[in-house]
């Protein structure tokens, strides 16, 4: 069926027929998702899978300060479809090492200079405003309103105001009782009692402010931007908090008329396991602007925030120090560990020409040279912008292969700009990025892959004050947070504590789940750089684990969902050349599955694996190491307790 109806398109195609009817409808490549769009007075859209609504949006518009209103009320000129079929290898493989991008492109132009795109994937629906303006444009509001169904549950983060690192709980609630105060972020999971999951996000933000939900009716969300902002926070005592938003104007965007608008991206997962496989931010984001990426490098970073505050076992005072960051490096080439970077405390918070008295760089650059080690430094955005050609001049003489940007804690247009042109500068000076305190990804990682992972969520330094993030949150961000792109949350401590043993210190932090859930989220979680929380000695001290965990890859080459279940359970293998890596981990509730390892190629493999230990469910650290052969034929029960987990690397003969 699927052929039959690729090869209709196509011959419709090469009649050079145009769609001139109002209401057009527009399949999947397989058929399965219809996408009705409908454009008399206003444009609205209905999307559906198998024939059942999932979703509609309507008065799909943009508010132009000169009183136009693209949308509403415009004529149009001619609409095409057109099939695409197209191999995307992304430069960091982030999940596979090749994406099948096949998809149908509906393109409506207006009469009036603008055009509505509307794609049809397989698993998801996408749309833009595509603009043709000879000047600039002053956008004041962009408007869509989403209605879901009667009874449909929804997943997401809440934000009082558009001032946020994304960094709020999860929700889980009915669409009906989501209150109309305050912001939905993105993404916006809706899940129904029956039938495919909807996922709601963007790709390809540039120069535009980032897109929120904002409760109105029953069902239905409205699309919402932060304004453009025109003053901002100078207070030096509060460094952390400088270049946040003062005061706004009446309009969201002042931007090029002819360009390409942000898309609107709705996923749509069958069951909770294709939400782990969906790549359509990826696809949607606009493709490599550096000419040759082949310099960026992934891997592990260690870092010394909470690792210089329980350093033991030495003859140095272990602190912001020559001596320390010797340590960590030393610890980082011994385990063949690609990065070590320098946390808040190297330099002044708010002028980082300042350095630490203690800290000599020189030296430091050139030990870690020796030790074949990259050295990223970590500034807050606003301070680093105080000087921006001085600075990336000086960590570029210094040798620092990577920046990590903190405390941005926005979304409008005037940040977005940051994002892309930190990015572009960076690449030019073959500097790699992270950023925190960040807005969601939106496919910026494409275009400039040198971004490499980012935060904007609650990740393993909220153990230090919260109760936040519980193997339940663990197994909520791989269908939610991780569809967007990379996230750094820091997984594999060796500070593992059950529910009851749990506590909050901030300099020292716990991870709640046993060690062996802890070491399963360096698989389950994408990140092509993964990041380490505890000391070198605490990992030392734990040798059998950590070089257990040296064995593992940041990319992969192909994923297999095993078992999932959000927030309950998730089970993933991943694939690094001839070499598989799987991962399980459950929540508060202990659980036992049977595995098939049937995905396994030809041939005899040699496992690893670490699971809980018999006494895990009362001492979380306790875990057990073991060794089996097995086939593609190979079944195995596996247990986990409560907060438990399991993960093995499986090598081919």
């Amino acid at each position: 069926m699927m052929i039959k109806y690729i090869f209709t398109v196509t011959a419709y195609l090469s009649m050079g027929c145009l769609l001139n009817a109002k209401d057009i409808d527009l399949n999947s490549p397989n058929g399965r998702v219809l996408v009705s769009i409908f454009t008399n007075e206003t444009i609205n859209l209905k999307a559906s899978f198998d024939g059942k609504h999932l979703f509609s949006v309507e008065d799909i518009s943009m508010e132009l300060d000169d009183g136009r209103i693209l949308g509403r009320g415009y004529r149009v000129k001619k609409s095409r479809i057109r099939p695409y079929f197209q191999k995307i290898v992304p430069v960091l493989k982030e999940k596979v090492s090749e994406i099948r991008d096949v998809y149908n492109e509906l393109i409506i132009d207006f009469k009036g200079g603008y055009a509505l795109k509307v794609r049809a994937y397989d698993n998801g629906v996408s749309y833009r405003f595509v603009t043709y303006f000879k000047s600039d444009i002053t956008v004041v509001a962009e408007n869509m309103l989403v209605k879901f169904n009667e009874g449909d549950s929804a997943y997401f983060q809440k934000s009082p105001g558009f001032q946020s690192s994304y960094e709020t709980p999860y929700q889980h609630k009915k669409t009906n009782d989501i209150k109309e105060t305050g912001l939905c972020g993105l993404p916006f999971l809706v899940v129904p009692d029956q039938g495919s999951r909807v996922l709601v996000t963007e790709s390809d933000l540039d120069d535009y402010p980032g897109l929120w939900l904002k409760k109105t009716a029953d069902n239905s969300f409205t699309a919402t931007h932060a304004p453009y902002p025109v003053s901002f926070t100078t207070d030096e005592s509060k460094p952390y908090g400088i270049g946040q938003v003062k005061e706004t104007a009446d309009f969201i965007a002042k931007t090029k008329g002819f360009r390409s608008f942000p898309w609107r991206v709705f996923a749509i997962a069958e069951t909770d396991a294709d939400l782990l496989t969906n790549t359509l931010v990826y696809q949607l984001a606009k493709p490599l602007q550096i000419g040759d990426p082949s310099w960026i490098k992934t891997g592990v970073v260690t870092f010394d925030w909470w690792g210089r505050r329980s350093v033991y076992g030495v003859d140095f005072k272990a602190g912001v120090n020559t001596a320390t960051a010797k340590y960590f490096i030393d610890f980082a080439s011994a385990f063949g560990f690609e990065y070590f970077l320098f946390d808040d405390g190297w330099s002044a918070q708010d002028d980082i020409t300042k350095m630490h008295p203690d800290l000599d760089m020189v030296e430091v650059m050139a030990y870690a040279r020796k030790k074949k080690v990259k050295i990223m430094l970590w500034v807050i955005w606003s301070a680093f912008e105080k000087d921006w050609e001085g600075n990336f001049n000086r960590f570029e003489k210094w040798g620092i292969e990577g920046i990590k940007f903190d405390f941005m804690n926005r979304d409008d247009q005037v940040m977005v700009q940051f994002y892309h042109r930190a990015a572009k500068e960076a690449a030019k000076r073959k500097m790699v990025l992270n950023f925190h305190g960040a807005y969601k990804p939106t496919g910026l990682r494409r275009a400039y892959p040198n971004v490499t992972t980012r935060e904007a969520l609650i990740e393993f330094e909220y153990n230090g004050w919260t109760k936040h993030v519980t193997p339940t949150h663990d197994n909520l961000l791989p269908y939610l947070r991780m569809v967007t792109g990379p996230m750094d949350y820091i997984p594999y401590t060796t500070n593992n504590a059950q529910k009851d043993d749990f506590r909050n210190n901030g300099n020292k932090p716990m991870g709640q789940g046993t060690r062996a859930h802890s070491m399963a989220l360096f698989v389950i979680l994408e990140s092509p750089m993964q990041m380490l929380p505890d000391s070198p000695s605490a990992y030392l001290r734990e040798h059998e684990c950590t070089t257990f965990i040296a064995e593992i890859p940041t990319e992969w080459d192909e994923i297999k969902v095993l078992r999932a279940k959000i927030g309950n359970y998730t089970i993933l293998a991943r694939r690094n050349g001839n070499d598989w890596f799987v991962g399980a981990s459950t929540d508060w509730q202990a659980r036992d599955f049977e595995l098939s390892f049937d995905f396994l190629g030809e041939g005899t493999y040699d496992m690893e694996f670490i699971e809980d230990g018999p006494n895990a469910a009362t001492t979380a650290i306790d875990y057990v190491r073991r060794m089996e052969e097995v086939t593609s034929r190979t079944k195995k029960e596996i247990h986990m307790v409560q907060g438990g987990g399991w993960i093995a690397k499986i090598i081919r003969r």
